[in-house]
């Protein structure tokens, strides 16, 4: 099969996904295209003008049996100018949508970003999200959405999108799945995620804050992706925290990486938004517990044993710290008296258990666009 594959907005996970995708696939022939993740709003808006009469114009006329985009891909109007894209089944992929992003307060409000996703996905022959939850937000956005318009709005747009979806996870590769070992000292927890606001920096440093205070016998890696701006907590926790930090900062080394997830006793998550949770699911695979709050993709991936209650159940920032505080203490005296329990499986998200799904998706499509063509 000739598949052509679009990653219009090609951040870290949505690399991780393409290439795992290529990799696990190679009986398929692959056509890769993708674009910098940076000038978010230009990215969004331009990737179809940047590929139909750029350097790719050629790549996009060639007779593909399949197109795998992601969601950030301007599919309306890349068919649009390539026609040829039209008369191939196309499959979008959702590794989150613009609909259920936290605001941080300082973006430029516009409804064109979500105005993008609607139409590429309406253009699609089918659309696919990693979680139900991101595949919730997505519809139920949407609808609200277009119950906002002012008229000459089309009924049953949100039920097409509705039926014409699947769920199918971003799958682990193997490396991820590391042989759990004796770990000595007290608890150590990490939190490997993202730089930013959106990851809930302000409630990771309150939970030190007190954990501190309290004299939980604790230690924390605080390790992710760095921005040229980082939010002011990641630098109050660096001065005000020494002693509670066992690692703090970017880490290069892929492999120095997975030593440290296998090393860990918890992955913690203090997210305001995650769709999937690969960086918690990756710690997971190395043997660690996950701590996540009681909210978004987590409330799918992880029984309630290990949530704890977040701001989504009606309380407020210092009850979700509290619950969060008594998680931690309650597992740091497990490991003092070696009763830790063992991680969760997940052995679900590893590409031998999800590869059958992925080519069944893309035989749906298929289906779905020949069903199109006759009908």
């Amino acid at each position: 099969m000739r598949i052509l594959l679009l990653s219009a907005y090609d951040a870290d996970s949505h690399q991780y996904w393409r290439k795992g995708l290529v990799t696990h696939f190679p009986e398929h022939q692959w056509t890769v295209l993708s674009l910098p993740a940076r000038y978010f709003s230009w990215r969004l808006r331009g990737n179809s003008l940047s590929w139909a009469f750029g350097e790719s114009a050629e790549q996009l006329q060639q007779p593909y049996d399949l197109v795998i985009a992601t969601s950030m891909t301007d599919l309306s109007s890349l068919r649009g100018f390539v026609p040829a894209l039209g008369q191939i089944p196309t499959l979008l992929y959702f590794h989150e949508n613009q609909f259920a992003y936290p605001e941080s307060g300082q973006e430029f409000k516009s409804v064109e970003p979500k105005i993008l996703n609607l139409y590429s996905a309406l253009s699609a022959d089918h659309i696919a999200f990693n979680t139900h939850y991101n595949r919730n937000t997505f519809i139920e956005g949407a609808s609200a959405l277009l119950k906002k318009l002012p008229d000459q709005v089309p009924a049953g747009l949100a039920a097409q999108l509705q039926k014409k979806s699947s769920v199918l996870a971003v799958p682990l590769n193997d490396e991820c799945y590391l042989t759990t070992q004796p770990k000595a000292g007290p608890l150590h927890i990490v939190w490997n995620h993202r730089w930013e606001f959106d990851k809930g920096p302000e409630f990771l440093y309150n939970a030190l804050k007190t954990i501190d205070k309290d004299g939980v016998n604790v230690t924390f890696s605080i390790v992710g992706q760095q921005f040229r701006r980082s939010p002011e907590a990641f630098n109050n926790i660096k001065i005000q925290f020494p002693s509670l930090l066992k690692h703090c900062g970017f880490i290069e080394s892929a492999t120095e990486y997975r030593q440290l997830l296998q090393n860990a006793d918890v992955v913690l998550s203090t997210a305001l938004h995650d769709f999937q949770g690969i960086a918690v699911l990756e710690g997971v695979a190395a043997g660690a517990l996950p701590v996540v709050p009681n909210r978004l993709a987590y409330q799918e991936l992880f029984s309630e044993q290990y949530r704890y209650f977040s701001q989504d159940q009606q309380t407020g920032a210092n009850e979700e710290t509290s619950s969060l505080i008594y998680m931690l203490t309650k597992l740091a005296t497990h490991k003092e008296n070696n009763t830790l329990p063992t991680a969760p499986a997940i052995d679900a998200f590893n590409w031998k258990h999800l590869k059958p799904k992925y080519q069944e998706l893309m035989d749906l499509t298929i289906k779905r666009f020949s069903r199109k063509l006759i009908n």
